[in-house]
């Protein structure tokens, strides 16, 4: 059996080769740190599924130097199954129900404008920097009812905090995630108390109202979710614009029938999150003993999923080359990419992410339509986020 390295340098450049090898060589196989790993779609695809497959939370050790950042991850949505993760997700989907996802989308087509109306037309611009990094933590905090002026602490903060999902971290990161999270822990607690004193029309708001059964989010609780919200929303946007509009301007064919209406945004968008994954990994760990693709996976045992692997699988987005796995098609239809997940972690925030993601690209498209790329952009030196440090474009003379 073939057995997978999960921290080969390879990854971070491009993964994709690697993968197809991964593939071939079976649909589950074994990491070299014992871990079993899912390459297919359909093995990916029965691993979030199963419900003998879960997210059991570890305490990072030291536990004490880690017990900020093991409360987040403790107390998350995310990182429960039921009885806590069906509460818990019935209570966030209660709030969000309350309309929250209709009302952004006015605020967010407002807030694009705004940040393409700095752009400047005469030269490359960074827009990672001056459009996708902002936008989201714009949103959120407009969708929580926290300062925008605050974005550059919440950034920080939830790009310090996901530094711990990469595979080998070292001592800096670790004490840097746990910095972060003692202080953006204190910083939602000193929001929650003061929309309970000063209550507003925010998500905030709903989620100390929402309650089922009776009862509601307990405080670590309540402030772990506005955290995953942030830290899940702001890092995912930023990683899925960012690979996917790299894709996009590499591929002029394909832009061009974004640009030229042949194809709309919604649809484009779903192929920039297929093509290539912001999130490549991500674990189930097993409650009882169950069989995945003829492999047996003992209790206790963890299975990772490789998402960008099951996203480029030939068995389900085909072989041809023009229109295949590995190629770039904003047309696909169906695209049923597992870039939200699936099962009952599918992500609760798909339906905003989407709103987000079709208008901020949307926009920047139509603002300027003859976008190019001003050179070959850095990577972020992770894999399982996979973003870019920057990407330098030109825009152009403003359009539409």
């Amino acid at each position: 059996m073939t057995t997978v390295d999960l921290l080969d340098p390879a990854l971070v450049d491009d993964p994709y080769p690697l993968l197809v090898t991964w593939r071939a060589a079976g649909p589950v196989l074994r990491a070299t740190d014992g871990r079993w790993v899912a390459t297919t779609h359909a093995a990916v695809s029965a691993t979030l599924r199963h419900r003998a497959l879960g997210r059991i939370w570890t305490d990072w050790q030291p536990a004490e130097q880690m017990e900020p950042f093991n409360t987040l991850h403790r107390n998350q949505l995310m990182e429960n199954e039921p009885p806590e993760h069906t509460r818990m997700r019935r209570l966030l989907a209660g709030a969000f129900a309350k309309g929250h996802v209709e009302r952004m989308r006015p605020r967010i087509e407002t807030l694009a404008d705004a940040l393409l109306d700095e752009l400047d037309p005469t030269g490359p611009v960074d827009v990672l920097a001056a459009y996708a990094e902002p936008m989201p933590v714009y949103v959120i905090a407009d969708l929580l009812g926290v300062p925008r002026e605050d974005h550059v602490r919440l950034r920080d903060w939830s790009q310090a905090i996901v530094h711990m999902y990469e595979q080998g971290v070292d001592e800096a990161t670790r004490e840097s995630a746990v910095r972060a999270s003692a202080d953006f822990a204190d910083y939602v607690r000193g929001v929650v108390e003061l929309r309970r004193a000063q209550p507003g029309e925010d998500l905030v708001n709903d989620l100390i109202a929402e309650r089922d059964g009776g009862s509601g989010f307990s405080e670590e609780e309540l402030i772990a979710t506005v955290v995953l919200l942030l830290n899940a929303g702001h890092e995912a946007s930023v990683n899925t614009f960012g690979n996917g509009l790299h894709a996009l301007l590499r591929h002029p064919d394909q832009l061009a029938r974004v640009t030229t209406g042949e194809v709309t945004p919604a649809t484009a968008l779903e192929e920039l999150i297929r093509f290539d994954a912001p999130l490549q990994l991500f674990e189930r760990t097993a409650t009882a003993q169950v069989e995945i693709a003829g492999v047996t996976v003992a209790k206790g045992e963890t299975v990772a999923c490789l998402m960008g692997s099951a996203n480029r699988d030939a068995a389900v987005f085909g072989a041809d080359p023009a229109t295949g796995a590995d190629a770039f098609d904003v047309a696909r239809d169906p695209n049923p990419h597992v870039g939200f997940g699936l099962g009952r972690h599918f992500c609760l925030g798909a339906p905003l992410a989407r709103v987000e993601l079709e208008i901020t690209l949307r926009r920047l498209l139509e603002r300027f339509p003859d976008i190019a790329l001003a050179g070959a952009p850095p990577r972020r030196p992770t894999w399982v986020l996979r973003g870019l440090a920057a990407l330098q474009v030109t825009v152009g003379p403003a359009g539409r």
